[in-house]
């Protein structure tokens, strides 16, 4: 897997990633720091990323153990480290899982799969932040 990050250059502190799939994601620093505020803040993404990882996995375990999940929505709060390096000391994951007659005990399964086997991002954060995972089913 390859990424190519390039700063866009003066003024302000704006960089595109360029992936090894061919897709560009820009992300932008706060204002304080010298950014413009174009962009998700770079940890933001990594966030965002571990987010989308943990989901995919419970999707595709729900799918593939014949559950009828509609949608699945993962609100993740953080918390980081007052110095720097300034890395997640604290991550909460909260699960909205959506279907039609979803087994509680299959979306307990997918969310502990995902999260002890599947998600290479949520297992290399787990390494400096105690992860808290929580869910609620609903009925679609």
């Amino acid at each position: 897997m390859d990424v190519e990050v390039s700063w866009s250059g003066l003024p302000g502190m704006s960089f595109v990633a360029t992936t090894g799939s061919g897709h560009m994601l820009c992300m932008d620093g706060a204002p304080d720091g010298g950014g413009n505020n174009l962009a998700p803040r770079p940890m933001e993404v990594v966030l965002a990323g571990t987010g989308a990882c943990t989901a995919y996995d419970v999707v595709l375990i729900l799918r593939k153990s014949g559950q009828d999940v509609r949608h699945c929505k993962v609100k993740l709060t953080s918390e980081r480290a007052e110095e720097a390096p300034k890395v997640f000391t604290k991550i909460n994951f909260h699960f909205q899982v959506i279907g039609r007659g979803l087994k509680p005990n299959l979306v307990d399964r997918a969310i502990k799969l995902s999260h002890e086997k599947y998600c290479s991002a949520s297992a290399m954060l787990g390494k400096t932040a105690e992860l808290v995972f929580t869910h609620e089913i609903i009925e679609d």
